[in-house]
Order: C-alpha cells, then sequence, then structure tokens
C-alpha cells in the first residue's frame, strides 16, 4: 500500500469516473487504474462497484476513503513539518473568496502579499459559502475568506476584520432626511437584496427582522450584484444597504446618498477559514497578516455590532 495508491483512490472517489480521475491526477488513465486494481488485491476487497456508471464505492470503500482521507492528510503534513522548520512560505496554495469581498478585497491585498512572498503560488476561487465550506472538507481548498461565525465542527476561524454596513439612500426616499440610520428605520418592504445564496443578503434579513419591520415575504427585486442594486435605488426602486469596503471608490455623485448607521454600526465578520488540521498554516498566518494589516487602516470603525450571516429561519 503506497501514498501514491491512497490518492489515487481518492481521485476515483472524488469523480466517480477513472478516466477524469485520471486526468485530475496528471497520469494515464491505465496507470490509475492498475494502482487501484493492485490496492483491491492487496486488501483483498473491492472498493469501488465498476458495474454501474457513474461507478459507485462499496460500503467497504467507503471506510477505506474516510481511512485514505486521514492518512493522505498526515503525509502532507510531515512536507508542512519540514517546511515550518526551515522558515520556508511558499508552494502551491488555493483561496477561497465569497463574492461580496473578492471585488474589493482582493485588489487591496494581492499585489502585496505577491511581492512579499513570491514562493509562494496562490490559487484564488470565487465560491459561496456552502461551496467554499465542503472544498475545505474535500482538501480542494485550503483556506477561504468567508462572513462568520459559521460555528461548523471542522472549521477554524481567524477574523480578518469588522465590515459596517452603509446605507445608500436616494433622493425622494422616506430615509432622505436622516442623517444617520439605525435598525429601527429598515423595512425590508423598500429595501433591495442580493439574490439567496449570499450571506450579505442573510446578514441584511436578520438586521430586519432585528428591527422587527419584517414581514414573511420580503420585496422581490433582488440581484447578484451591489452596482445593480445601487442602480435600481437611483430608479427609485427602494434603498439598499453595502458593505464599507464598496463604498469607498462610488462616484463622487452617489456619495452623498451614503448613510452611515449610529455608533455601535450592525457590521459583518469577515474571517480566514481552514480546516482544523491546519495543513500549510505558516502560508495562512502570512495572508491573514497581509490582510489585516491593510485592511485595518481602512477600516476606521471601532464601534460595531456584529450581525451573523446565519439566517434565522
Amino acid at each position: 500500500m503506497t501514498i501514491t495508491q491512497l490518492q489515487y483512490v481518492l481521485a476515483v472517489a472524488e469523480h466517480k469516473n477513472f478516466t477524469l480521475a485520471a486526468e485530475k491526477s496528471y497520469v494515464t488513465q491505465p496507470t490509475l487504474s492498475m494502482q487501484v486494481q493492485k490496492l483491491e488485491d492487496e486488501l483483498d476487497v473491492l472498493i469501488f462497484d465498476r458495474s454501474k456508471k457513474p461507478i459507485s464505492i462499496t460500503e467497504v470503500g467507503k471506510k477505506i476513503v474516510a481511512q485514505a482521507k486521514n492518512i493522505v492528510a498526515e503525509a502532507e503534513r510531515i512536507k508542512d513539518i519540514v517546511d515550518q522548520d526551515k522558515g520556508f512560505i511558499g508552494g502551491d496554495y488555493t483561496l477561497g473568496i465569497i463574492p461580496t469581498v473578492m471585488p474589493t478585497l482582493l485588489p487591496m491585498f494581492l499585489g502585496t502579499f505577491i511581492k512579499k512572498y513570491p514562493k509562494v503560488n496562490l490559487i484564488i476561487k470565487e465560491q459561496p459559502t456552502d461551496t467554499m465550506i465542503r472544498n475545505i472538507l474535500d482538501g480542494h481548498l485550503d483556506a477561504g475568506i468567508a462572513a462568520t461565525p459559521l460555528e461548523i465542527e471542522f472549521i477554524k476561524e481567524r477574523p480578518l476584520y469588522y465590515e459596517p454596513f452603509v446605507g445608500y439612500v436616494p433622493n425622494n426616499h422616506r430615509l432622505t432626511s436622516e442623517t444617520q440610520l439605525t435598525t429601527a428605520h429598515l423595512d425590508v418592504n423598500d429595501i433591495l437584496l442580493l439574490q439567496d445564496g449570499h450571506c450579505f443578503r442573510d446578514g441584511v434579513i436578520n438586521l430586519c427582522k432585528a428591527s422587527k419591520n419584517m414581514e414573511d415575504e420580503p420585496f422581490k427585486i433582488e440581484s447578484g450584484s451591489f452596482e445593480t442594486l445601487i442602480s435600481l435605488s437611483d430608479e427609485g426602486m427602494g434603498m439598499t444597504l453595502l458593505p464599507y469596503l464598496n463604498t469607498l471608490h462610488l462616484e463622487k455623485s452617489k456619495q452623498q446618498f451614503l448613510k452611515p448607521f449610529e455608533s455601535p454600526s450592525p457590521a459583518r465578520e469577515i474571517s480566514l477559514i481552514y480546516h482544523k488540521s491546519e495543513l500549510k498554516i505558516q502560508i495562512t498566518e502570512a495572508i491573514r497578516e497581509v490582510i489585516s494589516s491593510i485592511v485595518r487602516g481602512a477600516i476606521a470603525f471601532q464601534d460595531v455590532k456584529i450581525i451573523s450571516p446565519l439566517a434565522k429561519k
């Protein structure tokens, strides 16, 4: 039994197809199939039922796959130990970022990180939180940046910054004359929301629930981007709420419609999340340090109240 054989088994278990598993493992299909077969012969069991399409995992195969994940992860930890002992920060590192954070945060830190850690091959993927969590569990992501708290057993959360909510209130809206907002001002029936699946949307809905101005059926105009919400708001369709970093580069003509909240301002907690096994922790810590140092200067707010992204049904 070899680590390589176990890696091939994990690839087949994930893709349910020997040809695709071979492609993802950068080997030929006959080589991968032969190694999986050798492992099955050695153990005298069938890990995969090849009579079905897509192939399925046998009952004993499920137990083997679960153990193989642990063994492969621990094998990778050996290289981690050596890298840490040498003070080496480099190699491939895959980072997921949620869509409502990616456009504002990535340009702020990426250039600085690349210059400071040129030996890290940073691979960035934009993913919703649910997908990110699955990929961290399966080992396809080394870490993610998401709104927290998530309170998931196998996930560690390291807060990076706290981003206040800011109101975008167009002319002739009922709140136009207000210089600051409170949660009591909010009515979900005239707030433009992101589409379902965005954690920022869930945070806004939770904020409206806290204001008790929440009906069973919220306002139905939804969008996948803050830019569209701002445009709809400009057309008199309602107000919207934005994360603070999204307001920094608005046109001057639109900044006049921004309204902060009274202290403590509602805010979202943005954290670096990763598996509790802490593989590649030296790179994780390097990313955390760079982001925290840069964003700390951009967000001067101190008195905030964290709104959970976990929607209470």
